[in-house]
This record gives C-alpha cells, structure tokens and sequence, in this order.
C-alpha cells in the first residue's frame, strides 16, 4: 500500500541552524578591510587636504590605535572604489604607513554620494570659505537633480513638495541664511588668485561677494 503522507521539503543545515538575528545581519552594511590603493578621491572633492600638525596626529593616532571610524566608499565601475567619506584618514593612514584601512561599501549613485560627502565634511569646526563655497554648490545642485527637478530653473519652480525651495533646505541643514548660502556660491565665481585671498583672509567674505557678484538664476 502507498504511502499518502505528502512530500516535505527538508530545510538546508544552514538554514535549520540559522537564526532570524543572523538572518537579519546578513543584510547589514559590512566593515571590510580595502587597500588604500584601491580608494580613488572622490571626483571634485572640494575640502582640502593638507599634511599641517592636525594631520600628523592623526596619522600617530591612527598608527598607534587604527582607523577607529570607517570611511564610506563606492564601488567604481572602471576599478577599485570611489572614496566618498574619509579621505583625511585616507591621507593620514598613509602617513602611518597603513596598506588598509576599514571602509563600508555602498551602491550610491552620484548625487547620494556627492551630498554624504558634502555632509561628512562640513561638520568640521575650521573650513576655509572656498571649501564651504564649493560644498554648497555641490550639495545644492545634487538636491535639485534628486528632487527630478531640470539644472536650470525659475525659483517659482525649484521648490518641494512643502513648497521650500532647495536652497532654504539647504541654508536649514547647515544653519545658515539663504543668503549666505548666496554669497558662498557665488564666491565660486571668483578666479583663484581673488579667492585665495578670501581663505587668507585678506578680503572679507561680503567684499568678495560683491566683487565676484554673477546672475546664477540657475541657482535659485
């Protein structure tokens, strides 16, 4: 007599032994060890970095204890990986002569990469107004590419959905007036020698602005 008990479906040993924790942590963003050689600077990064005291203590931390916070990279599609967030430690492990430093990898696409950034860097206390200027830029022209918005717009249009433009975003992440958001981007306009000076602190932000001064409705 055959048998009418249904066929059952055994489960996997790693399933059977797997739990839903580990299941869940599979999914998770990962630390892993990458050659610094294999880290490319980010594509117009424009945060400077020198190799000035703060620098080399870095890199004696880092040669004595490691890299204690990883950096955030992408993969790149002609090799190795973009740099995204990290590229002080990145200067710095060399310095200790590290070969590897640890990273978190994450599929972003320009505009995503471009404002973690931005963000990543503009949380130190002493940048120079170019830098500012140009992370400005940056950041605000990624929010209007991701907002589906087209580069050149009417302010009337550059708006979201709660009817706040990009740049009053932008002023409200950073803590600054949607002017001086103005007045750092059009520094961006300056030729080098004139914002130099600015970072030299031999002319002061406003002058510089009105000297620089464009129509970037573009911008708005």
């Amino acid at each position: 007599m055959k048998s009418s008990a249904k066929k059952v479906e055994l489960a996997s040993v790693d399933d059977l032994f797997s739990t839903e924790e580990s299941r869940a942590d599979a999914g998770r963003e990962k630390v892993v060890e990458i050659p610094l050689s294999e880290l490319h600077s980010f594509k117009g990064h424009p945060f400077k970095v020198k190799d000035d005291d703060a620098m080399m203590e870095t890199a004696d931390s880092i040669r004595q204890y490691g890299v204690l916070v990883p950096a955030i990279a992408r993969p790149d599609p002609e090799g190795g990986y973009d740099l995204v967030a990290g590229h002080r430690r990145h200067r710095a492990s060399e310095l200790a002569e590290k070969e590897t430093m640890p990273v978190i990898v994450r599929d972003l696409d320009d505009d995503a990469a471009t404002i973690i950034m931005v963000d990543s860097n503009l949380q130190r206390e002493s940048l120079l107004p170019s830098e500012r200027a140009f992370a400005y830029k940056m950041k605000l022209e990624a929010m209007k590419r991701q907002a589906g918005r087209p580069s050149k717009n009417s302010a009337q249009l550059g708006r979201n959905f709660e009817g706040k433009e990009s740049r009053e975003i932008l002023a409200e992440q950073v803590g600054q007036s949607r002017n001086q958001i103005s007045r750092y981007i059009r520094l961006t306009e300056l030729i080098p020698e004139l914002l130099n000076m600015v970072d030299e602190k031999k002319i002061a932000l406003n002058p510089a602005y009105e000297t620089g001064r464009v129509y970037d409705a573009d911008l708005e």
